[in-house]
C-alpha cells in the first residue's frame, strides 16, 4: 500500500509570510496542532506546530504578528505519494514527526499522520512502533 492510499489531499497551508498570530488562528479553526507552511509557488518549506508558537514566540516575548518564517520548523521531512506506507513509519520513527507532508514535483498534495497508519488494521503494529519510537524523549530544551 502507498502513502497516496491513505494521504489527507486538499491539505491547508500556509505561507512563510503569515504572522504567528494568523497561524494560531488557523490552527484552532481547524483544530489541528501543526500545518505545512509554503513558499510562494507552494513549495513546502517548513512545518509550523503549536509547540513553535509557545516555545519560540510566546515563552521569549515576541510579537503575535511577526512572520512564521522565523520560528517555524525548517527542515522538511517529506515523502512522495508513491513511498510505501512501511517506509513512511520507519521515516516518522527515525525523524520523530507524527505527520510527513506529501510533495509530488515539488508541490504539496498531502498529508499522511500516524494517525492514517494506524486506522489501517493491517498497519497498526507499524503505526504503534512508528508512535513508541516518535514519543521518545529528546534532549531537553536550554
Amino acid at each position: 500500500m502507498k502513502v497516496r492510499d491513505v494521504m489527507t489531499k486538499n491539505v491547508t497551508f500556509l505561507k512563510e509570510n503569515n504572522t504567528v498570530k494568523e497561524a494560531a488562528s488557523q490552527m484552532r479553526s481547524l483544530n489541528v496542532g501543526s500545518m505545512p507552511v509554503c513558499n510562494n509557488t507552494n513549495t513546502p518549506v517548513g512545518v509550523i506546530t503549536d509547540r513553535d508558537i509557545v516555545l519560540r514566540n510566546v515563552s521569549e516575548g515576541r510579537d503575535s504578528n511577526m512572520n512564521i518564517q522565523d520560528i517555524m520548523t525548517d527542515k522538511v521531512v517529506s515523502v512522495s505519494p508513491e513511498t510505501d506506507i512501511h517506509e513512511a513509519a520507519n521515516i516518522m520513527a527515525q525523524n520523530q514527526v507524527r505527520r510527513l507532508p506529501v510533495v509530488e514535483n515539488n508541490q504539496l498534495v498531502g498529508i499522511v499522520s500516524i494517525g492514517d497508519l494506524a486506522v489501517r488494521n493491517i498497519y497498526v503494529n507499524e503505526a504503534g512502533t512508528a508512535l513508541s519510537s516518535i514519543s521518545q524523549p529528546s534532549r531537553p530544551l536550554r
